[in-house]
């Protein structure tokens, strides 16, 4: 049979990565095939409708059968893993995924891999280099194939403050807030987000329900419901490390716990890889039990890491999002306009570059009594930490981005051409940082990571107050940005 190069699809080893040896033929995987959605013209044609408040959510079950995979589809990828010698693990329309389990041996000679193990400074991980390739009955009706590489994909953007940044920060007079302070300084709504459940994004570590207790009762607030979800076996597993994944997990839910403490927080555990990652998202987006209105992610990496088929999947999970009315709120990274890549050109995060997220970005912010004196991007350079942002090299430029500028390091600017990240900040400064709770420690964390879960809690509120879902926000913001304070010190 025929083999058809999936587009996109081509990796690279890490940087860095030493000698490589073949995958052991028996070793057993998952993986995770994306398929085309069902109508998709139609779809367009709603999420266009969407966006400009033409017409309502649909339910999610109405929207899986309108939009999620054709049967026919699904039973074309189960008899190929059937000629394959592959099990079908599962199959969900509405998430548009059927899910192979097999050896290595099959899935090499089902995709015209070769999967090696390779050896790197932060550990080993099976991959491989080179496209995918499907027969070309699949062509088409299979968009990604995710889970062949095991490669820790993401990283969390949060920065513990460290004690000797306590006495710099002491001596410069700047101090840390609870988030109910943030919200007030930023003249957030009141509210609760009653009725409203906020999926939180994890890819590692845990919480432990004592310190979310100590935690809000310091607060003055009783703690609120949170779920943890198990997403592709992972689960919640707290290290007792405050500066491990258990930090970034605490920190999302005590900031968006705080912001709207009546809200359902569901947190997803998925393993840390571009298959569990994506997984994690599609079953928040289509949660039929907790039904998610907000989701907020923390955890992300250069464009440059990903491949277009995993970029691509994502940018149209979160379009399935804004379809059905949900915010998909995404930390811009903590590593400047580098975004931590070593190759010394510039790259923004993803993904929050997506079109279809609000990129959340960070400042520094010092206060005076109940007001804001000042407010500047976050560019801490003993430390490193810096906001995320710039221009995506992958995602074209949207409508509603268009005649803005950009400004380059000589302080030149030009249109700006492609998506540009981020769209909206918070406090991110660990020298301005928020006050958290993890493992037992009471400490001072800043990064993007802190902002995502800030603005998710803020659209809860507004989405309670409301009795309606905010939705997709970016196209409503930009038009407004009066009603915004637009930060323009620093750089």
């Amino acid at each position: 049979m025929s083999k058809h190069l999936l587009a996109g699809s081509e990796r690279q080893a890490l940087a860095g990565v030493g000698i490589s040896n073949p995958a052991r033929p028996d070793e057993r995987l998952e993986v995770s095939l994306h398929l085309r959605r069902r109508d998709a013209e139609a779809f367009s044609a709603h999420l266009g409708s969407r966006m400009a408040g033409r017409s309502k959510c649909l339910a999610r079950e109405e929207f899986a059968s309108r939009f999620g995979a054709a049967p026919e589809d699904i039973a074309a990828v189960k008899t190929f893993a059937g000629q394959a010698g592959l099990s079908v693990v599962r199959a969900d329309a509405a998430r548009r995924i059927v899910v192979l389990s097999g050896t290595v041996a099959q899935f090499n000679a089902a995709f015209g891999v070769d999967l090696q193990m390779f050896e790197h400074p932060n550990g080993s991980y099976r991959g491989r280099n080179g496209a995918i390739y499907l027969p070309e009955n699949l062509a088409g009706i299979v968009q990604a194939v995710l889970g062949l590489d095991n490669r820790p994909q993401a990283v969390p953007h949060f920065r513990m403050l460290e004690a000797t940044d306590k006495k710099r920060r002491a001596a410069a007079g700047a101090g840390s807030f609870t988030p109910l302070e943030l919200a007030s300084l930023y003249r957030f709504p009141d509210g609760t987000g009653a009725g409203q459940c906020i999926a939180i994004i994890e890819l590692g570590g845990g919480y432990e329900t004592a310190d979310l207790t100590t935690y809000f009762s310091g607060l003055g607030l009783s703690p609120p419901q949170v779920a943890a979800i198990s997403v592709d076996n992972a689960q919640n597993q707290p290290s007792g490390d405050p500066n491990s994944a258990d930090g970034e997990v605490m920190l999302d839910i005590e900031v968006a716990g705080a912001i709207a403490p009546a809200a359902r927080l569901a947190v997803y555990f998925a393993p840390n890889t571009d298959a569990g990652f994506l997984d994690a998202i599609t079953t928040a987006i289509h949660d039929t039990q907790n039904k998610p209105s907000v989701i907020s992610i923390s955890w992300g990496g250069p464009e440059s890491s990903w491949t277009q088929q995993a970029m691509t999947s994502f940018d149209d999970a979160f379009q399935s999002a804004a379809a059905l009315g949900i915010t998909v709120c995404v930390a811009a990274g903590d590593g400047g306009s580098s975004d931590g890549a070593s190759d010394g050109a510039a790259h923004v995060d993803f993904p929050a570059s997506s079109p279809y997220a609000l990129a959340c970005g960070g400042t520094s912010l010092n206060a005076q009594g109940t007001s804001i004196a000042s407010e500047s991007v976050w560019n801490d350079g003993s430390s490193g930490g810096a906001t995320g942002g710039g221009v995506s090299s992958f995602f074209a430029l949207p409508d509603w981005q268009a005649q803005l500028k950009v400004v380059n390091g000589q302080s030149t600017s030009a249109p700006l051409t492609m998506r540009g990240v981020p769209d909206v900040a918070g406090d991110a400064d660990p020298q301005t940082g928020y006050a958290i709770r993890v493992d037992g420690t009471d400490a001072v964390f800043g990064g993007t990571s802190a902002v995502a879960p800030l603005w998710a809690g803020l659209v809860a509120r507004i989405n309670a107050n409301k009795g309606s879902p905010l939705g997709f926000l970016n196209p409503k913001l930009y038009p407004n940005a009066s009603a915004f304070n637009d930060v323009v010190d620093g750089n």
